[in-house]
């Protein structure tokens, strides 16, 4: 098994050696990469800044229901 295993490792570094690297390779690696940080940096921005006005809001709307509950709990004044 450890022969087979080094065999297959053997094989492929001679074929790698034997394939010349191609410069465009590396460019398209670079580009894609590239690609993905400025997505990246992009989207964290917007995420935050989208999940912290969600959670504003969500917090403004609960304190708005825990305060009608308030008022809901409170007997109605007498009318004179």
């Amino acid at each position: 098994m450890e022969d087979l295993l080094q065999q297959t490792l053997d094989s492929a570094a001679t074929e790698s050696a034997l394939v010349p690297s191609n410069s465009a390779d590396g460019m398209v690696f670079l580009l894609i990469a590239a690609l993905g940080l400025l997505m990246a940096l992009v989207y964290v921005p917007i995420r935050l800044f989208l999940t912290l006005t969600a959670r504003s809001r969500r917090l403004r709307l609960l304190q708005r229901i825990r305060k009608l509950r308030e008022d809901l709990a409170q007997p109605l004044a007498p009318e004179s």
